[in-house]
């Protein structure tokens, strides 16, 4: 009877250290599944005003605001701006479903009708402001307000003295350049003066850049941010980042939520890289090579004044042409592709368009 108890009490424990041993792998896999979802890739949302009595097609109601951070709440991650930047500066994890919240241009509204509902979440913003328009409009913040909410935990970042348009030009290039860069350089001081931290984060007024202002923030060390589509990742141009606008006509939740899920389509060269133009015809396609991965290539559409284009995929590259004459002003190209193993995500990509008038001069 002992040696029959004995054997049954070595079957036991070896039946429990195994038992052990499988959990112990299961704990170790879900925990890799976990951390494999931790990619380096955000949807940047961009707002300017959160009110019912402003333009409307740069405004979004309080309610429907709102309703944007009760669905960012159950579904996505809040990160602070600062963190996404870091992530690709230094190709960091972030966690899945990542969202960083900016606004620009700094007014009152943001503070009286979204901060209490963003503090609410607990939801890190950024807000790019004009600091020669602070204090001054009545429809703008006060120093007194950007230093409270600062310390409150609100990013403050330069969106120039006073939102020119940057590409205007009526001098030579490089004087052009240089004085805006002055009024670059200048805001960043004021705002560091005020606030004892300098960012070096630039929102370009209207999201209008070219190369040249492009390579004056890489070699200043700043990082700059768009006004065209598309989320973040590895291959964003640090110089030149999206955001996906979501006031106005974009402020519907349905079609919000497809953006804030989008990923950053991981395209490795374009044919076009000067978003700039002096021509009002693209006298050849534009053609955009993406790495092998994830992307559905077979499924891609490109889209142009919300219509689609024709678009051709030959191995990884992806090319569309445009008929017809671009406006004056902003326009741009937006490219997605489904993802082969995210079922309901899609890549994205935005190519912009800026073209002035025969004066040289770009509308508001």
């Amino acid at each position: 009877m002992l040696i029959t108890m004995n054997r049954e009490s070595k079957f036991v424990n070896k039946l429990l250290a195994h038992l052990t041993a499988c959990v112990a792998f299961m704990l170790v896999s879900l925990h890799s599944v976990a951390a494999s979802k931790d990619t380096t890739n955000a949807a940047i949302l961009l707002y300017h005003h959160v009110s019912n009595d402003t333009p409307p097609s740069t405004s979004v109601s309080p309610d429907t605001f709102r309703s944007h951070m009760q669905y960012i709440a159950k579904n996505h991650t809040v990160v602070p701006l600062s963190d996404v930047v870091k992530a690709i500066s230094e190709n960091l994890p972030l966690p899945d479903n990542a969202v960083a919240i900016t606004f620009d241009d700094g007014y009152a509204n943001i503070l009286h009708n979204a901060h209490p509902i963003l503090s609410e979440y607990g939801f890190s913003y950024t807000i790019f402001i004009n600091p020669n328009e602070i204090g001054v409009g009545p429809k703008q913040l006060s120093w007194e307000q950007v230093s409270t909410m600062h310390e409150d935990g609100v990013l403050f970042a330069n969106h120039t003295l006073d939102h020119l348009h940057m590409l205007n030009n009526e001098f030579t290039d490089d004087e052009w350049l240089e004085k805006v860069w002055r009024n670059v350089e200048a805001a960043e001081q004021k705002i560091e003066e005020q606030l004892g931290v300098s960012l070096k984060y630039l929102a370009y007024p209207f999201g209008e850049f070219n190369l040249a202002l492009a390579s004056k923030l890489e070699e200043h060390g700043y990082v700059g941010f768009g006004q065209h589509s598309g989320a973040v990742g590895p291959t964003s141009n640090l110089f030149a980042l999206p955001r996906f606008p979501a006031a106005g006509p974009y402020a519907k939740l349905d079609t919000l939520k497809t953006k804030l899920n989008s990923l950053a389509m991981p395209v490795t060269h374009t044919s076009m890289p000067e978003p700039r133009l002096k021509d009002n015809v693209l006298n050849a396609p534009i053609t955009l090579t993406v790495s092998k991965g994830d992307v559905r290539l077979s499924q891609v559409n490109c889209f142009y004044a919300g219509s689609s284009i024709n678009t051709e995929v030959n191995n990884q590259k992806i090319s569309f042409s445009i008929e017809g004459e671009l406006p004056v002003g902003r326009s741009r190209v937006n490219c997605t592709a489904p993802s082969e193993s995210m079922a309901g995500r899609f890549y994205w990509y935005s190519v912009p368009f800026f073209l002035a008038n025969s004066e040289g001069k770009y509308p508001d």
